[in-house]
């Protein structure tokens, strides 16, 4: 750290505050949370230095992971209304056949869970990740190639397992990024869902014109594009370090958080705060050395609290609220509004994905300001009054045929997917490798991956089974399904907001985590006290 330089009367002194400022941090009063409070007011961050910057780059990159989801679901959700489509595989937006299309990304997901773990533990974060990209570019030539309706099955199941053998994105991301901008970094993650979203409305509509295969051809070859530049860039990026830590290579870890948390600085409180936390709760022989081992999921209450009431119901449930349906069905879901041009539904499909990108990204924005538990609560109670204003326009325009009931349920749609992306959007993954500690994390995203593929399962093949048989009344389910996740949230969901990684441990070891993790609030509000008497005390 450098020298404090100060004057007095005209004469300068070097007050050597290394000593001090180390003092502060590695005192039993500052842990966690407390610590890095502490440590953002005795070093800040320099935001844009070149190893920030650097950092910025690979964590952008991986962002690349969520793009692949959003690239699927906004293909698949339009390739269904494309009449060549349909002609060449005997499909249409309604019906059993539309929902095993769709279905069988999440079929192939769920079939991934062995694979996921082990993968990403034995040989680390970049290589799972690289052979998902790889599973995916394969099941894309798959799909490219088909003329059957077998075969293009075969490449949607592959496509979906890559996806989720890919998933360690996340995990890889929020075991890189700057601690102090954990939330923020990895909450913007799974906003370039909506990326890929955009890039397949855009690229589906600009080959709408064509009358042959080209209209579906071409954006379904498109789907390798981007898990090719990822698949390239895992080959130069750092491992992360939690995995350097558990795997012996201590050194090698140290190095990394000098280079990307440090600025280069050896001393840096944020790699002796990190390398402090990694001792203590980092095991060195842990279920994620062994490839076989899931007891860590289960092995105690405080584990089944994590892994199934936490980081598997956010995502799983993210799948319930009718934000799937518009999704994979946006066809279908306007045919109730009565819009069934090709061209009408493309083009509303673009200004869909675009405005829920943007409230994703402003939603990741304040994640650190409003808290995980509080928006999610949120956001479930006005989706299901919007849904609940959806059924009232539809029940006026079917009755009575008003036109402005129509438009009016077309503007639901846009709000239901802005609110949606505002909150859920950048917590279905940040959320998930929050709770889960290292020796579960490559395989709790895993569970959570399944869990999700298994209620995205159930939604994607009943959803045009029921669009078909009770048209709008299916949004009514909606309106229940919302309702019952705010009560969840609001009864058991822990909130991360505030706490470092490791101190989640000590969280959900307590006899209630819900009120743990709220009650521990105070201590940051204290710290940010104890900060202010710390630089007094140094001088600055």
């Amino acid at each position: 750290m450098a020298a404090i330089i100060e004057k007095d009367n005209g004469h300068d002194h070097v007050q050597e505050s290394e000593y001090l400022e180390q003092e502060l941090i590695t005192n039993v009063h500052y842990e966690g949370v407390d610590a890095l409070t502490v440590a953002a007011g005795v070093e800040p961050v320099q935001k844009f230095s070149k190893s920030m910057i650097k950092l910025y780059i690979i964590c952008g990159c991986m962002f690349l992971g969520a793009t692949m989801s959003g690239y699927d679901a906004s293909l698949m959700g339009n390739l269904l209304d494309l009449p060549f489509f349909q002609k060449q595989f005997n499909a249409t937006i309604l019906g059993a056949k539309a929902g095993l299309i769709s279905a069988m990304y999440s079929i192939g997901g769920v079939s991934a869970l062995p694979f996921v773990g082990p993968l990403s533990d034995t040989w680390g974060r970049r290589v799972g990740i690289a052979i998902g990209c790889l599973i995916i570019i394969m099941g894309t030539i798959i799909q490219g190639t088909s003329h059957e309706m077998k075969q293009y099955l075969a490449g949607r199941f592959f496509i979906g397992f890559g996806v989720s053998v890919a998933g360690a994105c996340p995990a890889y991301i929020v075991e890189m990024v700057h601690p102090v901008y954990r939330g923020t970094i990895t909450g913007l993650f799974n906003c370039c869902y909506y990326l890929g979203a955009v890039l397949a409305a855009a690229v589906l509509r600009g080959c709408l014109h064509y009358e042959s295969n080209k209209s579906w051809l071409i954006p379904t070859w498109i789907q390798m594009v981007l898990p090719s530049i990822l698949l390239l860039c895992c080959m130069f990026f750092p491992e992360s370090p939690r995995w350097l830590y558990s795997h012996g290579q201590k050194e090698k870890c140290r190095q990394t958080l000098i280079k990307y948390h440090g600025n280069g600085n050896p001393a840096s409180i944020y790699v002796t705060l990190q390398m402090r936390e990694f001792e203590q709760y980092i095991e060195l022989e842990g279920a994620d050395k062994r490839w076989w081992d899931y007891r860590v999921l289960f092995d105690s209450k405080a584990s089944l609290y994590r892994v199934i009431l936490c980081a598997t119901a956010v995502p799983a449930f993210s799948q319930w609220t009718g934000q799937a349906g518009i999704s994979y069905f946006l066809p279908a879901m306007l045919g109730t509004l009565g819009i069934t041009t090709t061209a009408d539904v493309l083009n509303l499909n673009l200004g869909i994905v675009i405005a829920s990108g943007g409230a994703a990204v402003i939603g990741a924005t304040l994640m650190d300001r409003f808290g995980r538990r509080k928006m999610l609560i949120t956001c479930c109670a006005v989706m299901a009054l919007m849904w609940v204003g959806m059924v009232a326009c539809l029940a006026a325009y079917n009755d009575k045929g008003n036109s402005a009931s129509a438009k009016g349920s077309l503007a639901f749609v846009f709000i239901i997917g802005i609110v949606f992306s505002f909150s859920y959007t950048p917590l279905q993954q940040l959320y998930p490798v929050e709770c889960l500690k290292y020796e579960q994390r490559a395989k709790g995203i895993a569970f959570a991956t399944m869990g999700t593929s298994a209620t995205s399962l159930v939604n994607l093949f009943a959803t045009p089974i029921a669009l078909e048989k009770i048209t709008w009344h299916t949004y009514i389910i909606w309106i229940g399904t919302n309702t019952a996740q705010a009560l969840y949230y609001y009864f058991f969901m822990v909130e991360t907001k505030g706490h470092t990684l490791e101190e989640m441990n000590d969280i959900f070891a307590a006899k209630s985590p819900r009120k743990a993790s709220l009650l521990s609030k105070a201590k940051t509000q204290e710290a940010v006290v104890k900060t202010k008497e710390a630089k007094m005390a140094v001088g600055l």
